[in-house]
C-alpha cells in the first residue's frame, strides 16, 4: 500500500439522518459529500431499532437501500476529486447501528458490503466493531484510536468530544495515554422531541431549546441512570437512550414541551461535563465534533458547566462534519496495512486487533 493512499470513508450515524462520506490520502486530497436518507427509510430504520414483524425482511432491504446510498456518495465524491475508481485503495463502511449490546456478546449494522463492491468497483472495508466484541471488547467507540492520530497534543490534555446521535468524549493526555467512551444521548433525544412537537427533524442552533427553562426536577431524574455511574469501558445507544425510556421519566412530571427541549439539551451537556470533570480534570479544552457542533446553545452549556474553553474540530483541520467518516477512512487504511485499529484501553478489548472485513472488488 502506498504511503499517501487514497481511501473513502462511508458514516451513517444513530441521528439517521444521512450518510457522511470523505475522500482522503491523509496529506493534501480531501474531499466531502453528503447524501440525505429518503424520510421513508429513516422511518423503517428507526423501526428496526426495537423488536418489530417481519424485521429480518425489512433489514435486509434496508440494506440494499443503504449501499445503493453510499455508492451514490462515493461516486460524487470521485466526481469531486477527478478520480477513477482503481485510484481508490479501498472504502471503509460503517454501516447502519440498529442494535448495539456488547453486553450479551453482538452488535448490527445493517449494510450490503457486498453490493456495495459491486456498485463501485472498489474493495470495500467493512464490519468494524464485531472483532473487538469477540476480543471481550465494547466495539464503541471505534474513533479514539483516529483521534489520538490526529487531534493529540504534547503541550495539553485534549478532549474531543463527538456529539451526535449519541456522545462520546476522547481524552488524549500529554503522555500519549487515551480513555474514551460514551457519555449518554447526544442529538437523538432532542431530535426525536422537536419532531414530534414542531415536525422539525433538528433544533437548529438549539433555539428552541434555548427559549425554554431547565426543569430541574426532571433533570435530576434523567440523571438517575445506572449506565451514567458504569465507569469506562463503556457504550450505549438507542438500545438504551430511546423514546420509550423518556415517556417513563416525563411520566413523573408536568412540564412544558419547549422546557422538555431544555432539559434534553441540558442533560446532553451536563452528562458530557460530568464524565470530563470525573476523568480529565486537568483538560484544558474540550473540541467538538458531531453535528453538536453545529448547536450554538448546546456549545455553550458546555462552555459554561465545564469552565474550559469549547471549539470545534475545524480548528484543528477537519470540518466537525467530517470526522466520523474520515476516521472510517482511516480504518480502512489500516486494514490495509494490516494495523489495529481500537484501543484496548478505550473499548475493554483483551488487545490490538485489526478490524473489519474485506469485500473484493
Amino acid at each position: 500500500m502506498q504511503a499517501h493512499a487514497v481511501t473513502i470513508g462511508l458514516m451513517s450515524g444513530t441521528s439517521l439522518d444521512g450518510v457522511d462520506g470523505v475522500l482522503t490520502d491523509f496529506n493534501n486530497i480531501h474531499h466531502a459529500a453528503y447524501i440525505p436518507f429518503p424520510e421513508p427509510l429513516q422511518e423503517v430504520l428507526m423501526r428496526l431499532q426495537t423488536a418489530s414483524e417481519n424485521e429480518l425482511h425489512h433489514e435486509a432491504l434496508a440494506a440494499n437501500q443503504i449501499a445503493q446510498l453510499y455508492a451514490a456518495c462515493v461516486h460524487a465524491l470521485l466526481a469531486d476529486a477527478r478520480l477513477e475508481k482503481n485510484q481508490i485503495t479501498a472504502i471503509g463502511a460503517h454501516g447502519q447501528t440498529i442494535r448495539h449490546r456488547p453486553e450479551l456478546g453482538y452488535t448490527r449494522q445493517i449494510n450490503n458490503p457486498a453490493l456495495l463492491a459491486e456498485l463501485t468497483g472498489i474493495d470495500v472495508v467493512a464490519d468494524f466493531r464485531s472483532r473487538d466484541i469477540a476480543a471481550g471488547g465494547q466495539g464503541a467507540p471505534l474513533v479514539p484510536a483516529f483521534h489520538q492520530a490526529v487531534f493529540s497534543s504534547k503541550d495539553k490534555t485534549r478532549v474531543i468530544a463527538n456529539i451526535g446521535g449519541i456522545s462520546n468524549i476522547t481524552i488524549l493526555r500529554t503522555d500519549g495515554t487515551v480513555l474514551g467512551f460514551d457519555t449518554g444521548p447526544g442529538n437523538m433525544l432532542m431530535d426525536a422531541w422537536i419532531k414530534e412537537h414542531q415536525a422539525r427533524t433538528y433544533d437548529a442552533e438549539g433555539k428552541w431549546a434555548a427559549s425554554g427553562s431547565v426543569h430541574a426536577a426532571l433533570l435530576e431524574s434523567l440523571k438517575d441512570e445506572a449506565f451514567l455511574k458504569l465507569a469506562p469501558p463503556k457504550s450505549t445507544g438507542r438500545d438504551l437512550f430511546n423514546r420509550t425510556w423518556l415517556a417513563t421519566k416525563l411520566a413523573q412530571h408536568e412540564v412544558r414541551a419547549v422546557d422538555v427541549q431544555a432539559t434534553l439539551a441540558a442533560y446532553t451537556a451536563q452528562t458530557l461535563c460530568d464524565a470530563i470533570k470525573q476523568h480529565a480534570p486537568d483538560a484544558a479544552e474540550i473540541v467538538v465534533c458531531g453535528g453538536g457542533a453545529r448547536n450554538t446553545h448546546l456549545m455553550g452549556l458546555i462552555h459554561h458547566l465545564s469552565g474550559i474553553a469549547v471549539t470545534d474540530t475545524g480548528s484543528l483541520g477537519i470540518p466537525a462534519s467530517e470526522v466520523e467518516a474520515t476516521a472510517f477512512a482511516w480504518l480502512a487504511k489500516q486494514f490495509c496495512l494490516k494495523l489495529p485499529g481500537n484501543l484496548p484501553a478505550v473499548t475493554g478489548a483483551q488487545g490490538l486487533r485489526i478490524l473489519g472485513a474485506l469485500y473484493p472488488a
